[in-house]
């Protein structure tokens, strides 16, 4: 309840600032909020069945989001993240058939990277920019893979749900989908904006690109990170 109360007054001070003008309902679908507050996203259910292929990149320490897919579709989620402290929770979990877990990241090209771990070591999530969680003082080398190479590597050719929460890798990543015309029907993003330089413009650089090639918001989460994009030809 406490933290529900916090989001709610966090997205009225966010509102009346006028700092996400940009982010705007572009079309209407039915959706719902999957996941905890924490690893959450809104999805639109109606194009979900047992055959949709999910790809959820930022995993952490939370498949909540993973774990709404599998009981309500019945579908199979591939969750990615090189985190060091992710892979060693993951390996703790009993996790469902149909979720399938690989111990690499992605980025707009493949190869092995320099992945900066977070300040506080409670934190989880790193990541492979400079950004103000990170310490650039420790740092070990992880694997990353286009979204390209990662579904030749798996043998799909669409993706029905593209879940990103990559610690501000994401501006670089949609760049390289876009230009890559990869066939995705929905695209769920956690913008990092507030943690990286010029964020804000990156972002609504990175939303007008998504919007030219056919991505439209359907969802906004109330803390204003988590954007839902459907490609509006299938509504």
């Amino acid at each position: 309840m406490i933290a529900k109360i916090k989001s709610k007054t966090r997205h009225f001070i966010l509102k009346k600032t006028g700092k996400f003008s940009h982010l705007k309902i572009k079309v209407k679908c039915n959706h719902i909020w999957y996941g905890n507050i924490y690893g959450g996203f809104y999805i639109c259910p109606e194009f979900l069945n047992e055959n949709s292929i999910i790809y959820s990149f930022g995993i952490g320490e939370d498949i909540s989001f993973d774990n709404a897919l599998i009981k309500n579709h019945g579908c199979r989620v591939f969750g990615f993240d090189p985190t060091p402290k992710s892979i060693s929770w993951i390996k703790r979990q009993k996790l469902p058939e149909q979720f399938h877990f690989y111990e690499f990241g992605i980025s707009n090209k493949s190869g092995f990277v320099d992945f900066y771990l977070p300040k506080n070591p409670e934190h989880v999530s790193g990541s492979i920019i400079t950004q103000e969680n990170i310490d650039i003082m420790k740092k070990v080398s992880v694997e990353m893979k286009s979204l390209g190479d990662i579904m030749n590597e798996l043998g799909h050719k669409h993706i029905d749900v593209l879940k990103m929460d990559i610690e501000g890798s994401e501006y670089d990543v949609i760049e390289d989908i876009l230009n890559a015309k990869i066939s995705i029907t929905q695209i769920l993003i956690e913008f990092h904006d507030r943690l990286v330089e010029n964020g804000n413009l990156k972002s609504k650089q990175t939303i007008k690109k998504l919007d030219h090639n056919g991505y439209k918001i359907f969802a906004i989460s109330d803390s204003f990170e988590e954007i839902s994009f459907i490609k509006e030809n299938v509504l």
